[in-house]
């Protein structure tokens, strides 16, 4: 499988956040597409774990504009819990969209998910993951921000 590996990340396990040398994904790769759903895209990123030989194998595939469609979600949403605390509820049940983010003729809705029926404690304890993970997020935001300047 590596003839169509480009770009590697080894030893991920150490690195994977809170799961750092317990994690069970070990490499992190980008190239041409392995599984056949995403053949018709030129990139994927895979996440490899180790199976019951302690071989690597692929877990997932993303193509690359998911990745970064995520990391749009992610970040608009980071963002969004930075003001949600003058909120009562972190949201306004009036009007639970954040953002309409403008990609490929069309739009990312972001919003704060009303279907749930707990959201009112769902979000509330997303909001206090989310503080709790600021030392390890905000590492990885520093170096994304910093390379995503150097890309201008």
């Amino acid at each position: 499988m590596n003839e169509n590996i480009v770009m590697t990340v080894d030893g991920y396990d150490r690195i994977d956040g809170r799961n750092a040398y317990r994690s069970d994904i070990k490499r992190l790769t980008l190239g041409a597409p392995l599984l056949e759903e995403n053949k018709k895209m030129q990139i994927a990123a895979q996440i490899w774990k180790a199976n019951a030989d302690g071989q690597p194998e692929i877990h997932m595939e993303l193509p690359i504009h998911q990745i970064l469609d995520l990391m749009i979600f992610l970040s608009r949403t980071l963002l969004y819990f930075r003001e949600a605390y003058r909120l009562p509820l972190l949201y306004d049940p009036d009007k639970p969209t954040v953002e309409r983010i403008g990609v490929q003729g069309g739009v990312m809705p972001v919003a704060v998910c009303t279907d749930n029926p707990n959201i009112n404690e769902a979000i509330q304890t997303f909001s206090q993951a989310l503080n709790d993970l600021g030392e390890i997020n905000g590492e990885r935001l520093r170096v994304l921000t910093r390379i995503l300047q150097e890309m201008e």
